[in-house]
C-alpha cells in the first residue's frame, strides 16, 4: 500500500457519507417552497389575485414567488440552489438579460384565466436592490437549508463548516519515512 492509498481511502469515505447525509435530509419540493418563502418575507407581494380556469374562483396558492420558482425550475432548468442562478432569473423578469419571458411557457398560463406574467414583471420591477437581495436569499435559503448543506452566505460573508472542495490529507507522523528506498 502507498502512502497515498490511505489519504485516499478517506476522502472517498468522507465523499460517500456526505452523498448518503444529503440523500437522507429532507428535500423541499417546489411545489412547497414559496410558503417557506413567504415564512422568511412575509411583506414580499403575493400577486395571487387571479382566477382559476378550472374551478372559476380565485386561485390564492397561485402566488408571485411560486410562478417564479416554477419559471427557474422547470422553464429555465436552473439549479435552486444557487444565488447566481437566481438572479439570473431576476434579471430575465428585468428584462436585463437576452433570455427574456415567453407568454406561451409562463408559469400560470395555462391554469390562470389570465396570464400573469406581465404583472409578475411588473412587480419584480417595482422591488429596489434590497428588496431584491433578500428574496435571493430567501430562496436560496429555503432550498439549501433543506437539502442537508445548511444555509447559503450571503455575497461577501465567509462560509461556516467545511467546504465541498476536497479534503487534502494532512502529513502524519512517520510519512517521510515512506519515502525512503
Amino acid at each position: 500500500m502507498s502512502a497515498l492509498e490511505p489519504s485516499l481511502l478517506r476522502s472517498s469515505e468522507s465523499a460517500s457519507v456526505q452523498r448518503v447525509a444529503q440523500q437522507s435530509a429532507p428535500q423541499v419540493r417546489v411545489q412547497d417552497a414559496w410558503k417557506l418563502v413567504y415564512e422568511k418575507l412575509p411583506d414580499f407581494p403575493i400577486e395571487n389575485n387571479y382566477i382559476s380556469k378550472e374551478t372559476g374562483k380565485v386561485a390564492p396558492t397561485n402566488t408571485l414567488v411560486g410562478r417564479l420558482i416554477r419559471y427557474h425550475v422547470f422553464v429555465k432548468g436552473r439549479p435552486p440552489n444557487y444565488r447566481f442562478d437566481w438572479k439570473l432569473s431576476l434579471a430575465d423578469y428585468l428584462g436585463a438579460t437576452p433570455d427574456y419571458l415567453v407568454e406561451s411557457v409562463y408559469p400560470g398560463k395555462d391554469v390562470l384565466r389570465s396570464n400573469p406574467m406581465e404583472q409578475d414583471r411588473a412587480a419584480i420591477q417595482k422591488l429596489n436592490r434590497a428588496q431584491r437581495d433578500a428574496l435571493v436569499q430567501a430562496l436560496v435559503d429555503v432550498f439549501t437549508e433543506n437539502s442537508g448543506r445548511g444555509p447559503t452566505p450571503a455575497a461577501g460573508e465567509k462560509p461556516q463548516g467545511r467546504s465541498n472542495s476536497p479534503e487534502i490529507p494532512q502529513p502524519q507522523p512517520g510519512d517521510a519515512k515512506l519515502l525512503a528506498p
